[in-house]
């Protein structure tokens, strides 16, 4: 089960009992490994309201309900430790409560964008240049200890959607002259330094990276061949690692917005292109993938393990669904994907949430 973003985690950004309930029905499902929904380093650094943290002992606390339950289940369940650098907004009331500026690892502003709880729906804002990143490196160090203390089995670096590790990573997003800007392997650094120390603190199979090479969400992407060439470079360096998986999304329609009247995506093989670059670590592919496709692709030892997403919210039993062969009929509501905010009862975050049925077996 990849991650998913269902900002739920209200009234504020400490898991409760509907996450509880959530994790618990999809472990008990048949999910052999859950990733969490990205969950934040720091309070400073959230596009979403009511996403979970992971910065706190409250935190801690909460999250450790939720891995013992997942146990219970016979599952297992890895924390997605993220910060969305310059695609957070200064209104935004948790960047507020922070005290800090909205970061990125250059001043400049992502394109687009959409703050849907915010007045007037604005959109990303130019960000203040990180001056060390080894502050931010640091964080997500402390995450990974933070992750241990919560009983997580393992931690997986967000590196997609358009975040503070693929904007460092990508040379539309990051024009620094230091050592963590220009080349490939300067631009590189900062996601590789992140992942050493995961593994310095999990083992290297407790460490796994989540990237998508084809970009567009957030206004990411490269021309193609500097695309091709930076992805080769961080996934041959992370392989290197031997890591739990390497997580690789492939081209997604939905995660391609137009700007300036364009799609912004980078339009490419994936496996095609990367899969040569791993020889040490699983591959996991994600976006869009049905079973059977996903068994064609483990039968010919193209891909190690599927991960799905969107089957995951309607089907709290997904994985017992494929295996005795029970259609996937849930009729899902986009418009409960990612919450309603803090405002809205209680009772009523569970719609779209945990209220889908189990198939009877």
């Amino acid at each position: 089960m990849s991650a998913l973003t269902r900002s739920r985690s209200v009234p504020t950004n400490i898991p409760n009992d509907i996450n509880l309930e959530y994790y618990t029905q999809r472990a008990r499902g048949g999910a052999g490994l859950i990733t969490t929904e990205g969950t934040l380093i720091c309070q400073q650094g959230t596009e979403w309201q009511n996403a979970p943290g992971l910065w706190n002992q409250d935190q801690i606390a909460a999250w450790k309900r939720i891995t013992d339950a997942v146990h219970a289940e016979g599952g297992l369940i890895f924390s997605q430790l993220c910060h969305l650098g310059r695609v957070s907004h200064p209104d935004a009331p948790e960047q507020k409560a922070s005290g800090m500026p909205v970061y990125g690892p250059s001043s400049i502003a992502a394109r687009g964008g959409k703050f849907r709880f915010l007045p007037g729906q604005p959109g990303y804002v130019t960000p203040v240049a990180v001056d060390d990143p080894h502050f931010f490196i640091d964080l997500h160090r402390q995450a990974a200890i933070n992750a241990k203390e919560a009983g997580f089995d393992g931690v997986e670096l967000h590196a997609a959607g358009g975040f503070l590790v693929q904007q460092f990573l990508d040379s539309t997003s990051n024009k620094r002259t230091d050592a963590y800007g220009g080349s490939i392997e300067n631009r590189a650094r900062f996601g590789l330094e992140i992942l050493k120390e995961f593994v310095s603190v999990w083992g290297n199979k407790r460490v796994a990276v989540r990237l998508n090479p084809t970009g567009g969400y957030n206004d990411m992407g490269m021309p193609l061949q500097e695309n091709i060439d930076t992805f080769q470079y961080f996934i041959s360096q992370a392989d290197d690692l031997d890591l739990g998986y390497i997580c690789l999304l492939r081209y997604n329609p939905a995660l391609d917005p137009e700007i300036d009247g364009q799609l912004r995506a980078i339009k490419h093989d994936v496996l095609k292109t990367y899969r040569p670059c791993i020889k040490k670590s699983p591959l996991f592919l994600n976006s869009g993938l049905t079973p059977e496709e996903a068994n064609e692709l483990i039968a010919a030892k193209e891909i190690d393990a599927a991960v799905f997403g969107v089957l995951w919210i309607g089907h709290p039993d997904l994985a017992k669904r494929i295996e005795h062969d029970i259609p996937l009929d849930a009729k899902l509501d986009p418009e409960t994907f990612y919450g309603r905010g803090p405002q809205i009862p209680y009772e009523e975050q569970k719609k779209g949430y945990t209220d889908y049925p189990a198939a009877r077996l």
